[in-house]
């Protein structure tokens, strides 16, 4: 069958569910941060299958690279915000675990396709 549109990969799959999470995780932020840390970390986390589902629309191998290196900046500054999250006392000790394990998933599952596009890049030279 293969990968025919972005909604076949399983790393823009992944993306959304870290996006869904984030939404029901800054629900119980306070109110004064919906316009602070709360949009940033949304505005971080839809980056992310975002730029994935951008670069497969590119017409080359290496402009799709290029937006799944802006992905993985997305996925750092989110992990940045996760972590101040937690030291604001935001979110607690379980949540802090279940939502950084998520996010580092998809950090390794982005490099890892990013280490197969560049192969195929580098093959094509």
């Amino acid at each position: 069958m293969g990968i025919k549109t972005f909604r076949d990969l399983l790393i823009w799959k992944k993306g959304m569910q870290l996006v869904k999470s984030i939404y029901k995780l800054t629900r119980s932020f306070p109110k004064s941060e919906n316009y602070n840390l709360s949009s940033q970390m949304k505005r971080a986390a839809i980056s992310i299958p975002s730029n994935i589902a951008e670069g497969f629309g590119r017409n080359t191998k290496k402009d799709f690279q290029r937006f799944l290196y802006i992905a993985l900046g997305s996925i750092f500054e989110l992990q940045t915000q996760i972590i101040i999250s937690y030291e604001q006392n935001y979110i607690n000790q379980q949540q802090y675990d279940s939502i950084n394990e998520l996010s580092r998933e998809v950090e390794r599952m982005l490099c890892s396709f990013m280490d197969f596009n560049q192969n195929i890049i580098d093959q094509k030279k």
